[in-house]
Parts: C-alpha cells; structure tokens; sequence
C-alpha cells in the first residue's frame, strides 16, 4: 500500500528532473564564444604609434581604438564599429555643461585605429591561442577597408593608424581614463536602428 502511494511522488520527481536536464544547455554551450568584431574604445588628450624608433602616426585628443577581428566577420560587423565608435558621446559639452553629450565627429577630434589580433586571445593554460582570430592574409585587406570606411563616414585626414602586422609602441594620455569595449554581435546590431542618439 505505502509503496503504491507514494510511486506517484518519485514518478513526478523524476519527470521534473528529467525536464530539467533537457532545459539546461550543456556544458560545451554554456558559455559560447563570443563571434564578433571587437573594439576597445580609449579617450585621449594625445595618442601615437611608433615603429621601428620612429612615430608614424599621432592625434592630439580623440578616441585611440584598438580593433580585433574574429575570423567570422563581416562587412555589416565593420558598418556597426564604424557606426558606433564615430556616435559614442564620450565627450563632455563644454558649452552646456553636460557630460556624456558629444561624439568625437562633434567635437572635431582625431581617431587613431590600431588592429591587434591579441584582442581574440584565450588563455590555454598560460599560453595565449590565437586561432579564432582572423588569419593575415584575409586579415589585411578587411582592416583596410575597414579604414576606408572610417574616412568616408568622416573627415578624411582625422582618420590616422599603425601599420598592419608590425611591432608597434603604442603611447596614450586616457583622458579620465575612459575606455570602452564593443562587440559587433550586440543585439542592436541586427535590429533596425532609425537613428542614433543626439
């Protein structure tokens, strides 16, 4: 008898354990890698890239963006980077008061665009791995055209960057310090964004 009464208990604990167990991601998806264009976004009073003892490219302030592409990129990656980090009201408006309130293009300032694939290292251990980052060959091109999209959204001269592949010394004054980070694989990216904040 007590067997009979109480089955019907255990028959529902195993069927809310077993719908649990289908609801729950594995292991291997919990935590996907993220597939992205990446950007880290850094206010300056002044920024450089020096190359071989010798500084080939320099903004006084503006915005130092480090770029990491994933190998899965694409054209509408670089369009959402390029969008963003030129709207980003990371500036003050000095003639209001307000904070937070202008974009580099508003107030007439420099960018200096750097690619480091180093952006998409993963620790194995304690040895980066850097596979999941776009490969030179295709590397390269993308960047460049990444940059022809900067100076034609912009003014083309205030567009500086480094040297594609080289050993570069990278010097910045953060003005705040303020830095910030953007994946091209945020939501906002694949929705219909009418306009952009003022």
């Amino acid at each position: 008898m007590h067997s009979l009464s109480i089955f019907p208990y255990f028959a529902s604990i195993i069927r809310t354990e077993n719908k649990r167990k289908t609801l729950l991601p594995s292991k291997k998806h919990r935590n996907p890698q993220i597939r992205a264009m990446r950007a880290v976004v850094q206010r300056v009073a002044s920024a450089s890239v020096e190359v071989d003892g010798r500084i080939v490219s320099e903004i006084g302030p503006g915005l130092l963006v480090l770029v990491g592409l994933h190998d899965s990129d694409t054209e509408s990656d670089a369009d959402y980077i390029c969008r963003k980090v030129l709207n980003m009201r990371l500036f003050p408006n000095e003639s209001t008061g307000k904070g937070w309130d202008q974009s580099v293009m508003q107030r007439n300032y420099g960018v200096l665009l750097v690619s480091q694939f180093t952006l998409y290292g993963f620790l194995k251990g304690n040895k980066p791995d850097f596979h999941v980052a776009m490969p030179p060959q295709k590397a390269k091109p993308f960047y460049e055209s990444l940059l022809d999209k900067f100076r034609k959204a912009y003014q083309p001269d205030a567009i500086k960057d480094g040297v594609f592949g080289a050993m570069m010394k990278v010097s910045l004054v953060n003005d705040g310090p303020v830095t910030m980070q953007l994946d091209s694989s945020q939501p906002s990216k694949n929705t219909s964004e009418k306009t952009e904040e003022s």
